[in-house]
């Protein structure tokens, strides 16, 4: 596995400080999407680090904090719901992901964007479809999303106890749609999204 194959071709073409980037939250019903930009010390390999979507939830709350202290510089950044509804999911995704590599401490140089569309960005940049379960930078920034969206959806459910976000995050898992029609939907449901869901209980 060449986890720094695209690090190193960037090195290569003499940039120094190259951010992983990486998103959260682009299906659920309800919350905001969430990015994430990472830029890792030169050649730097974090053992346990994979794509976030095969770690268990305790093994990507542990690597969080490896990760921001181990990294040279991070960045989380949201688009809100209301953006979502806005602009659409796929815009508010790309804003998310420009917030994070413009709230860098340390600033990139240059970009690798996980998938297969680029965010507005100042700086050159490249996609790379599946990066997170081929680059680091971007594997870590996609944990950093995903641990920092699902900490959000645990205040969530403090908040609106009657849909279970503890325990689907947002996600449209069968109890999420029974909460939904049973309740209605609250403030941070994405409206947009519920369509199809009151379609098909009518029908």
């Amino acid at each position: 596995m060449e986890w720094l194959k695209y690090e190193n071709e960037a090195l290569e073409k003499g940039y120094t400080n190259i951010c992983g980037v990486d998103e959260a939250g682009r299906g659920p019903l309800a919350g905001p999407v969430c990015a994430a930009a990472v830029i890792l010390p030169k050649g730097h390999i974090i053992e346990g680090v994979n794509d976030s979507k095969k770690l268990t939830e305790k093994k990507r709350e542990k690597l969080f904090d490896v990760i921001i202290d181990e990294c040279v510089s991070y960045s989380i950044a949201f688009a809100t719901v209301e953006e979502i509804e806005e602009l659409n999911i796929l815009n508010a995704t790309m804003l998310a992901m420009q917030r994070a590599v413009e709230g860098l401490d340390v600033k990139a140089d240059y970009a690798m964007i996980d998938g297969n569309r680029l965010p507005p960005l100042n700086i050159p940049a490249e996609c790379i479809v599946k990066g997170d379960a081929n680059s680091m930078s971007i594997a870590a920034a996609s944990i950093l999303a995903k641990v920092a969206r699902d900490r959000l959806c645990l205040k969530y459910d403090e908040l609106y106890p009657e849909y279970g976000f503890a325990k689907h995050k947002g996600y449209g898992t069968k109890l999420h749609r029974e909460m939904i029609l049973k309740y209605g939907p609250c403030e941070i449901h994405r409206k947009s999204f519920l369509k199809k869901i009151y379609k098909n209980a009518n029908n």
